[in-house]
């Protein structure tokens, strides 16, 4: 806990960001740090509640609620509220490896679950973390710390992604020695190419992974393990394989028209505008340039936001964001209670910019397409879009969603974004290895909260594994799939 009577003397008060107006002009983090006195202020706010809803990884209502990864969160909020950072970063170091990315890019379910949010406002968690792990890395407390004695045993990890960088970080603590497999160019998975700048510099990512490399990690980009070959041969070498390339499968909206020019997933117009980003002497292929378009993008979630935050950076003339879902409500429902994930209508910063820029919310709710419209020359115009509305189940009890007879209208465009989710695996990852899929696309295991696959030597972690998810659940995954691999490998286990 904080301050015994933190919670009633501070309010709480988040990090300043820029205005709108200055960060769509820029690729850069917005959010302004708060000084030193104030995370301590926000830290007393940390409350002796008896039961920690924000650090335990429960499902509630068949909803995670609490940390995934267990941090102890009022023990370090004690520490930097009584002025002892140094050990406050030691214990969030103890079940977090990168809390430079979750304090960044996590949606905070711990703060969700906090018993403040009860009947107030939850502590600033996130913030908090942040300041911790910046404070590591400025006073050198981040700094190499290989194993003082290895193994002698190898493990490969393909896929350098949260999950990936995760299970490698962890069994190079063991002792093992580690090799990364990427097929990018540069290491950090979706760290690095699928989260933009604004939400994740890239200095940071950079940093995590050189720093992994000064404790011993080797990495090998531009090494994609897709081919029987390539997978017999890494298991012939190494003692355990793990298998961390994420849910790269992305869900298409293959309606009449998807020939069309102008149509991309989302990933692949995030990333096409990160490599930009990180080599500004290179030229952005047009066709992932929003520069005085109308762009439609499909999806909500945070990649369709993604995609709204970067088109108005990049100077899209419109941005329209579809939803399938009716929009949820302002606070929470009657069967939605505390200390479950609220699901209530959230604005986020690319939604943001768009209303200022444009001067409303760029989502329509309960809405989905039937067809892309293109001109005479196959070139995208617009498209056919349809009402939906939910129906209720009277089997499963569950809503679906179901076109409106007549509701159809058109959507002006330049280019669409699908940002509809991903269906698991890639294919050729899995029969590389010779390992099933599951009924979701995903990595089969031989238990439903296991990692360990048909074949003994091979482990699976994150989105591959457990479908697309949060990068907090990726690291979760990876700590879960080195602690089963170490076993496996040494007959017992002590990584927690």
């Amino acid at each position: 806990m904080g301050k015994a009577t933190g919670f009633l003397e501070y309010e709480r008060k988040e990090d300043r960001s820029e205005t709108c107006e200055r960060r769509i002009r820029h690729f850069q983090e917005f959010h302004i740090p708060s000084d030193e006195s104030e995370r301590r202020a926000q830290a007393a706010r940390c409350k002796d509640c008896g039961v920690p809803f924000c650090q335990i990884n429960v499902t509630i209502g068949g909803m995670a609620a609490g940390c995934p990864l267990g941090n102890l969160i009022p023990e370090w909020n004690d520490f930097i509220y009584r002025g002892n950072d140094r050990q406050a970063l030691a214990r969030l170091r103890k079940t977090n490896n990168f809390p430079e990315f979750t304090s960044r890019v996590c949606p905070a379910l711990c703060e969700a679950s906090c018993t403040g949010h009860l009947h107030g406002t939850p502590v600033t968690n996130r913030e908090n973390e942040r300041y911790l792990a910046e404070y590591g890395f400025e006073h050198g407390l981040m700094g190499p710390e290989p194993p003082a004695v290895r193994s002698g045993k190898k493990i490969a990890v393909i896929g350098s992604g949260p999950a990936g960088l995760a299970a490698a970080d962890q069994l190079n603590r063991r002792g093992h020695s580690v090799t990364v497999f990427e097929r990018a160019d540069r290491p950090g998975g979706l760290l690095m190419y699928g989260i933009p700048n604004m939400k994740l510099d890239k200095s940071v990512v950079t940093r995590r992974t050189e720093l992994m490399q000064a404790e011993g990690v080797e990495f090998r980009t531009g090494t994609e393990i897709a081919a029987p070959e390539a997978a017999a041969a890494l298991l012939a070498e190494y003692d355990a394989v793990i298998l961390a390339c994420g849910a790269a499968k992305p869900r298409d909206i293959a309606v009449p028209g998807r020939e069309a020019a102008g149509i991309h997933f989302a990933v692949d117009y995030l990333r096409a505008n990160t490599r930009h980003l990180l080599e500004p002497k290179s030229r952005l292929d047009a066709e992932y340039n929003a520069k005085g378009k109308r762009v439609l993008i499909i999806g909500g979630g945070d990649t369709g936001n993604d995609c709204v935050g970067t088109a108005v950076r990049q100077g899209a003339k419109k941005v329209t964001q579809l939803e399938m879902l009716p929009c949820p409500p302002a606070e929470r429902a009657p069967d939605n209670p505390w200390p479950e994930w609220p699901k209530i209508l959230k604005t986020d910063y690319g939604q943001q910019e768009a209303i200022f820029l444009y001067g409303k919310d760029p989502r329509i709710w309960q809405t989905t397409i039937k067809a892309y419209l293109t001109d005479a020359k196959g070139k995208l115009t617009g498209v056919e879009a349809v009402k939906l509305v939910p129906v209720k189940d009277e089997k499963t009890g569950r809503f679906r969603m179901e076109e409106v007879p007549g509701s159809e209208y058109e959507i002006r465009c330049d280019m669409v974004l699908i940002a509809a989710g991903f269906l698991g695996a890639e294919e050729k990852i899995t029969e590389a290895f010779g390992i099933a899929r599951s009924a979701r696309g995903t990595v089969a295991v031989r238990t439903p909260a296991g990692h360990q696959t048909e074949n003994p030597k091979v482990f699976a972690a994150g989105d591959c594994r457990r479908g697309q998810s949060l990068v907090v659940w990726a690291i979760h995954e990876g700590r879960e799939a080195a602690r089963e691999a170490d076993a496996y490998l040494m007959g017992y286990s002590g990584l927690r």
